[in-house]
């Protein structure tokens, strides 16, 4: 096939080349493609009908339908038994939205993604959907699923600039990027807490994801000070939310980098308390080698009959979110360690002192010096410094 570039089709349909990158963008020109930054269009392409004032018109639909949506779906749902949310909705695209939150929490992540696959054609209902398809994809280790969600959210950026629809579809891509630990894919609106763009019934996530970034970089005063605000902020709840639960988790994670274990312990066991009797496993398992053992303490002193479960989602879905983490920061690391390794082997990569490791794990200095000469041998590495480009 033959190739054109976008001056030149520009001049032979008597265009602006503004109006080429708009048809570009939107996906009116068939067979086109992109090589690097340069745009390669058929020479024998047709001239596209430009319909921006009837899109336009059209977006603004679409945002007020999104924006119907966001508040019809962040009504908590009731403390005893949240499974009655679904039957104060009528509408079945809402009911798919707490379907596949319901489903994610408990681990049921096909599920998740079943109720995300049933949203094609609504474009405002599968923006939200997004949010919790994204980290099913990758719980799920579907690579496939999750680039088709990820070039779904892209194109919503790309042909709603300066919208809800934009701004919610940025939302979930930076959900990932914090979810991932890949601080080099988290845009500049969130490292900055620019929220202006970002519908109101959002904001409580977008801080939750904000909290989750300043984890990625290591401020875990900010990370502590961000996720108790937003708490504060949504207080008194009604009900149990996503957020509210994912924020009481964060706070637990901030405690125990700042070695506040008793407020750890407390922030893990109020979330606990929350979700394990309704089955919620997956805030705990997608921790536990964040909290350097304290997960399963945590289990085994007061929720014993959930322990199998929550390490159980733990070692089937692990794996698949260091795989994004390598495919999106670039390291290289296995997966052969056991739970507990792990958990020894991010303390180490964080510098922090043998004999405190010792201590935590009940175990002499020796001991924990052997059993890292084991996980350098599994991780065909030679020390500390190198284990740190993997953890971290």
């Amino acid at each position: 096939m033959y190739y054109i570039t976008t001056s030149e089709a520009a001049e032979k349909w008597g265009v602006s080349g503004r109006s080429i990158n708009y048809h570009l963008a939107a996906g009116h020109i068939p067979d086109a493609v992109k090589k690097g930054k340069l745009w390669l269009i058929p020479a024998d392409a047709q001239r596209p009908a430009d319909n921006r004032r009837h899109e336009g018109t059209t977006q603004k639909s679409l945002s007020s339908d999104l924006h119907n949506i966001l508040v019809s779906t962040t009504i908590p749902m009731p403390h005893d038994n949240p499974e009655a949310i679904l039957d104060t909705v009528s509408e079945e695209r809402l009911r798919l939205q707490y379907e596949g939150e319901l489903a994610y929490l408990r681990g049921d992540f096909k599920r998740t993604m079943r109720c995300f696959d049933r949203t094609e054609g609504d474009d405002a209902a599968r923006l939200r959907a997004s949010l919790m398809a994204v980290a099913a994809a990758i719980s799920l280790g579907d690579y496939r699923a999750y680039t088709e969600i990820d070039s779904y959210l892209k194109r919503c950026i790309e042909a709603n600039q300066g919208s809800d629809m934009a701004a919610i579809a940025e939302l979930a891509l930076a959900s990932v990027a914090v979810s991932v630990t890949a601080p080099n894919m988290v845009p500049d609106w969130l490292k900055e807490g620019d929220f202006s763009a970002i519908p109101i019934m959002a904001k409580p996530h977008t801080l939750y994801l904000r909290s989750k970034y300043f984890f990625c970089v290591d401020r875990y005063e900010a990370m502590l000070a961000v996720a108790q605000t937003a708490l504060t902020l949504s207080a008194p709840e009604q009900g149990i939310t996503f957020t509210g639960i994912y924020l009481r988790v964060v706070c637990a994670i901030a405690c125990h980098h700042l070695e506040r274990e008793d407020a750890a312990v407390r922030w893990l066991l109020e979330a606990m308390r929350i979700c394990l009797p309704h089955g919620f496993i997956t805030p705990f398992a997608e921790v536990a080698t964040l909290l350097g053992g304290l997960v399963e303490r945590c289990l085994e002193r007061e929720f014993p009959d959930y322990y199998d479960a929550v390490i159980g989602q733990w070692k089937r879905t692990f794996k698949n979110w260091i795989a994004f983490h390598n495919e999106f920061t670039k390291d290289h690391i296995t997966f052969i360690l056991s739970l507990r390794e792990c958990h020894i082997a991010i303390l180490v990569a964080h510098r922090v002192p043998y004999a405190k490791i010792a201590k935590q794990y009940n175990i002499s200095v020796g001991r924990l010096k052997n059993i890292m000469l084991e996980i350098y041998e599994k991780l065909c590495i030679s020390g500390r410094n190198e284990l740190a480009k993997y953890i971290m």
